[in-house]
């Protein structure tokens, strides 16, 4: 069976759910965060040490500005709210991208990094205003201002996920297939996974039945 180390998660359908169910797409960002609350309960059980989050990509700001900060508000929520507990699970939290938030949510992310940094069980990161595009170019550009050698480990080593293990699986939900400027170079051979489920559907069942499918398949990294 196939270790499985990191799992990486493309959260959609949020708004989709939202409308069809609610008629309302804020409604499906806050469904979406029980289903978050699950998939790291569950992420726990499997003994999966990383756990990595899309929650709101560097394209995301193109939204209208009433969905953007209710999204950043059911956030500031989550950290006030939430991180005690995610510390006493001894949960680390560390954030991918840009922080160009307000003052607040950026005190809010800052504090929750700082409090959970040396936390062991999981670590979940969460990608904020990323995109890997951007990623990529200033990973080059310090590259460049360090006069290193352009090469694999060198470029790994200037990313934001430095430290962290490959994704081994990528899962989407939302019946959606693309990658959406989401870890291009971190997903280089991942296993990749396309849910038809919107994410506040998504639950238990259909992610240990993705993790069961993983653990069985043949990996061959460009091997026979």
């Amino acid at each position: 069976m196939n270790p499985l180390k990191h799992v990486a998660i493309i959260m959609d359908g949020n708004g989709r759910w939202g409308l069809k169910y609610k008629n309302s797409r804020n409604s499906g960002h806050k469904a979406g965060l029980n289903t978050v609350e699950k998939i790291i309960k569950e992420t726990i059980k499997n003994k999966i040490n990383f756990l990595t989050l899309f929650a709101f990509s560097t394209e995301n700001w193109k939204r209208p500005k009433k969905e953007v900060n209710y999204l950043f508000n059911l956030l500031e929520n989550f950290l006030i709210n939430r991180i005690e507990d995610l510390h006493k699970q001894n949960i680390k939290l560390k954030i991918l991208g840009s922080k160009k938030f307000s003052s607040k949510l950026n005190k809010l992310l800052n504090n929750a990094e700082k409090k959970t940094s040396k936390n062991t069980k999981l670590q979940i990161n969460l990608a904020l205003n990323y995109g890997s595009k951007s990623e990529l170019i200033n990973a080059f550009k310090k590259i460049k201002k360090n006069k290193n050698n352009i090469n694999e480990k060198n470029l790994s080593k200037n990313l934001q996920t430095k430290n962290i293990p490959d994704p081994d699986l990528l899962i989407r939900t939302g019946n959606t297939k693309r990658l959406s400027n989401f870890l291009l170079w971190q997903l280089a051979y991942s296993e990749i996974f396309f849910e038809k489920k919107l994410w506040p559907s998504f639950n238990e069942k259909d992610y240990n039945k993705i993790i069961t499918e993983y653990k069985n398949i043949k990996r061959n990294f460009g091997k026979i």
